[in-house]
């Protein structure tokens, strides 16, 4: 991801009349660059060196505000605890069911099928959908390899 990318995230905040401080940049920038899918405890070890001082607090309010604008989604875990992503480029996600690995998936037909889902659930429910998420899972190739390794040392 690019400065372009930051620079078009803190737009959209200006443009929804959200005050763009050096904390929410700082942490927009992060989970910009990163692809690890990280909790909060991550972020605040991953931008430590930029603001020391930060507090957890600051942190959780920053990401519901982002979250709320649409920039950065929640990945619940298995554990109960909550990952963030960056979702300036729509994509879906795919997740080992082993080990917690989450990798996104980016794909030309995704905003077809979104918009397909989301009009056959408003159809058949009667909802309106404020969201959508999609997870594909399996197990990631290392897992299948240490899997593989496991069984066949058993036999």
């Amino acid at each position: 991801m690019t400065s372009k990318t930051l620079g078009a995230a803190l737009s959209s905040l200006k443009e929804s009349g959200v005050r763009i401080t050096p904390q929410r940049e700082i942490i927009l920038d992060y989970l910009i660059k990163v692809d690890t899918h990280p909790t909060v405890e991550m972020i605040h070890d991953g931008i430590d060196a930029r603001l020391p001082n930060l507090s957890v607090a600051t942190i959780y309010n920053t990401l519901k505000l982002l979250v709320d604008k649409g920039l950065v989604i929640e990945l619940p875990n298995d554990d109960g605890g909550v990952r963030y992503d960056f979702f300036g480029t729509p994509h879906y996600h795919a997740i080992c069911e082993n080990c917690g690995k989450i990798v996104d998936i980016y794909s030309n037909q995704y905003a077809e099928i979104v918009r397909r889902i989301r009009a056959e659930t408003a159809d058949q429910t009667g909802y309106t959908v404020t969201g959508t998420q999609l997870e594909v899972t399996g197990l990631c190739p290392e897992c299948q390899q240490k899997l593989q390794a496991t069984s066949t040392n058993n036999h």
